[in-house]
């Protein structure tokens, strides 16, 4: 297979660069495949082709990112998942070379899709119009394009950013469109899919077996195997901890292989133990990432803000003993000699939390999301009292409580609290009714039917 694909490669190398056929892609994946490659065979013409493919974009329009050069660029624009798709292989190019121009551009792009262009939910693409990005700050619910391939790739560009820069702020970007915006275009049943994924229905969405462009479905299907890839990291004498699920790992670690086991059943519980089995006794600097939800940052900018405080704090111990880690770019950092067997254990408070909107979001103003943990809350229509969802509106100091059901929608936590169903009355006023609000994680709507969301 790897012959194959460098006989490909070299077949581009030979085409396409300066003084040949001057070209870029449409979709623009080529780039992070010859950065791979790059790193597997060391080769410099992949490195360089991903490279020119990307210099080479200028004189075109916005939706393909080729309306000016590159690395002048400062605003997210055009088709969501071409254009993250770009910024993945420029952030990969920008840590290949430590060019500083790359290294600001891309900075500068992520900056302004995290402040003005992000979803909730981690999704990106505001408009059906181009499949694209809106303009700052717009961020409809109904209509909100939200590609599932543009959160996958969303989940690709912010591990780039994360192995480029080490901050823990890009992996909470990547986890928070990871469970919300990824897996949501996947039915339970995993046969239907989503291509957009709104924020709010009046029962018009359902997924599809498949579509006349089958980007979604093969897309996810290739996601969904490389999740393990981004738990771990290694740089150095450090190992980053990065997500928290269920799982045993082998990473190689300086000059010997370190056996990782995680018991955790995160994201419902906010409860992480993980047995380090080095093979011998020997210092490491173990960084895990305390996740932004977890205090008070929604996310890296104040695009959105919690108006709920946690109502704990975050308790790290090693072998039953509690420490108090030094915090390095949102990671908690222990350094000591592991020897096997050893045992941390992270405990997060998982509060039920509201959430509002920048007020320059138009679509949000006078309304709040619910989140606990890593996970977007909605209300659907089937497990309201009136079997319906869009009139319904939030007591003024809501009591959340939360529940395990292990029967409903494969097993998923759900929130009930006290509101309203608000209906209009001949005189020009509002009826209220009090009434018991259920909400679901967001990323399990539309597995029973259709209606309102």
């Amino acid at each position: 297979f790897l012959d194959v694909c460098i006989k490909s490669a070299d077949l581009l190398v030979k085409d396409f660069g300066w003084d040949k056929e001057e070209n870029y892609p449409g979709q623009q994946e080529i780039e992070t495949g010859l950065v791979k490659l790059y790193r597997v065979t060391q080769n410099q013409a992949y490195l360089d082709l991903a490279k020119f493919f990307i210099d080479v974009r200028e004189g075109g329009d916005e939706y393909s990112q080729s309306h000016m050069k590159v690395v002048d660029q400062e605003e997210a624009v055009g088709h969501a998942v071409r254009a993250n798709y770009m910024y993945t292989g420029v952030a990969d190019v920008a840590a290949m070379t430590g060019d500083e121009v790359y290294i600001d551009a891309i900075d500068r792009i992520w900056d302004n899709v995290v402040t003005k262009k992000l979803y909730i939910t981690g999704g990106v693409g505001a408009s059906g119009h181009g499949e694209a990005y809106g303009d700052n700050y717009e961020l409809p619910n109904m209509s909100a394009y939200c590609e599932t391939c543009a959160a996958i790739a969303n989940v690709f560009w912010n591990h780039r950013m994360f192995l480029l820069h080490g901050d823990a702020k890009y992996i909470d970007v990547l986890e928070r469109s990871l469970y919300n915006g990824v897996i949501s275009g996947l039915s339970l049943s995993g046969d239907r899919f989503f291509y957009p994924n709104p924020l709010k229905s009046r029962g018009q969405h359902e997924r599809s077996a498949w579509f006349g462009c089958a980007c979604c479905p093969s897309n996810i299907t290739r996601f969904l195997p490389s999740i393990p890839g981004y738990m771990y990291a290694v740089q150095g004498s450090k190992l980053f901890v990065n997500l928290y699920a269920q799982n045993t790992a082998t990473v190689v670690f300086e000059d010997q292989e370190v056996d990782l086991i995680q018991e955790t059943n995160y994201p419902w519980e906010g409860k992480v133990l993980l047995r380090i089995n080095p093979t011998k006794t020997s210092r490491m600097n173990l960084m895990f990432r305390i996740p932004g939800w977890s205090g008070n940052e929604v996310v890296p900018s104040d695009l959105y803000k919690y108006l709920d405080s946690p109502s704990g704090d975050i308790k790290i111990s090693v072998n039953g003993e509690i420490v108090e880690a030094k915090i390095i770019d949102g990671f908690a950092q222990i350094n000591r000699k592991w020897a096997e067997g050893d045992e941390v254990v992270l405990e997060f408070p998982m509060d039920i939390k509201r959430i509002r909107a920048h007020e320059n979001v138009e679509a949000d103003r006078g309304q709040v999301a619910i989140q606990r943990g890593p996970l977007v809350y909605c209300l659907e229509w089937t497990d309201q009292e009136e079997k319906k969802a869009l009139h319904l509106s939030l007591d003024e100091n809501p009591v959340f409580n939360f529940k395990f059901n292990a029967d409903l929608l494969n097993g998923v936590g759900v929130i009930t609290t006290g509101g309203k169903s608000l209906k209009a009355n001949l005189d020009g006023g509002v009826n209220k009714r009090d009434v018991n609000l259920v909400a679901i994680p967001y990323y399990s709507w539309a597995n029973r039917g259709k209606g309102e969301m």
